[in-house]
Parts: structure tokens; C-alpha cells; sequence
């Protein structure tokens, strides 16, 4: 098993152990990511799904679930495509608790824009 298969099975373990009312809209935002950026390195991060350019960078996305599910980037992702980090601050997480269609293209969104070179 190579390590990205192996990182991939704990993402989807990980995911498989959340409660009942965040376990569908969390395995549906891990599909929509690898979807949207397939080139992404999923593996856990902090306890928590988490998605790399390559397995040996640091992850820049990642999600979990608290009172609601927190979707969220990470200061090694691209957010000057979200916004100019020295001159305002700018928005890395957001909360949610189901996808919408509007929800999926804001999420989508996000992911090209920090993705992008």
C-alpha cells in the first residue's frame, strides 16, 4: 500500500467515525474537494481531514466537524487570490452544516482560488 492510498483510507476512516448528523455532509465535502482539486493529497492533519498540494507539503485545506462542520484553509494556501493578507484581514474559515448548491460553488470557489498559482 502506497502512502497516499494509506493517508486516503485514514481521511475516509476518519470521516466514517463522525456522529450521524455530520458524517454524509462530510463525506460529501471530502468528494466535492478531490473533485474540484484532484490533484490534492488528502491525509489527516491534526485529527482532521486535511488536503496538501503533494503528500510532502503542508496541507491547505482541511474540514471537521464542532457544533457545526468547519471548513477552513490554511496560512500555507494561496489566499492571495482571497484577499491581500497586509493590507485587510481575510476570511480562512467558514462554518456550515449541510451542502447546498450555493454552498458547493462558494466551496469550489475557494478551492480553485487557493489552489491556483
Amino acid at each position: 500500500m502506497t502512502k497516499a492510498s494509506e493517508n486516503l483510507d485514514n481521511v475516509l476512516a476518519r470521516i466514517n467515525k463522525y456522529p450521524d448528523e455530520f458524517r454524509s455532509t462530510c463525506q460529501q465535502l471530502h468528494e466535492l474537494i478531490m473533485k474540484t482539486a484532484p490533484h490534492l493529497q488528502p491525509r489527516l492533519w491534526y485529527g482532521m481531514p486535511g488536503y496538501a498540494n503533494k503528500t510532502s507539503e503542508p496541507v491547505i485545506i482541511y474540514f471537521r466537524p464542532d457544533k457545526y462542520i468547519s471548513f477552513g484553509i490554511t496560512d500555507s494556501a494561496n489566499i492571495n487570490h482571497i484577499g491581500d493578507p497586509s493590507k485587510q484581514l481575510v476570511t480562512t474559515a467558514w462554518y456550515l452544516t449541510k451542502l447546498t448548491p450555493e454552498i458547493e460553488f462558494q466551496i469550489v470557489d475557494i478551492i480553485n482560488k487557493v489552489t491556483r498559482a
